[in-house]
């Protein structure tokens, strides 16, 4: 099973200088929860961005060009392809980013757990794929309102291929 997982403003923005657009609390708890026990897959500038190195109680998977790379507690391979030959068919994937890991991945996931953002981010340059509603159908939607740990409103929302 590969599931899609990010958090996307209004006109798709996932990131700006490799950092998340906002700081939205419960996203990271519901990451955390939905990956914890499963596989990540994700580009090397996305894992350089993890404040400790690879996330803990989850295979880490990292996709990068460079074969000499070398990092603590990941798996690195040198395309999504690859990197999914190496998973098990009843492995719970999640790719968690950026932009050009999400574009490979989205023809052949079969679910998306975004968190839809109430707003547009100031500065954005990385952006997740379009998604066509031919192909994808909202399977859940949970609502949270703008509180005092979260500056904006925002989604939870689950999306199955059709």
């Amino acid at each position: 099973m590969i599931n899609i997982i990010a958090a996307i403003d209004k006109n798709f923005g996932i990131g700006y200088q490799n950092k998340l657009l906002f700081w939205l609390p419960n996203d990271l708890k519901r990451f955390k929860m939905l990956t914890t026990g499963h596989t990540i897959i994700m580009g090397r500038k996305t894992f350089e961005s993890l404040p400790k190195g690879a996330l803990p109680n989850r295979r880490n998977i990292v996709l990068s060009s460079n074969s000499d790379l070398n990092y603590p507690d990941t798996e690195i391979f040198s395309s999504l392809q690859e990197a999914l030959t190496h998973c098990s068919a009843n492995e719970q994937i999640y790719i968690i980013g950026g932009a050009s890991v999400y574009k490979q991945a989205l023809p052949i996931a079969d679910t998306l757990c975004l968190t839809e953002v109430n707003a547009n981010a100031s500065k954005v340059d990385a952006y997740f794929p379009v998604i066509d509603k031919e192909i994808w159908h909202e399977k859940s939607r949970e609502t949270h309102l703008a509180d005092e740990k979260h500056p904006c409103s925002y989604s939870f929302v689950t999306y199955i291929r059709r």
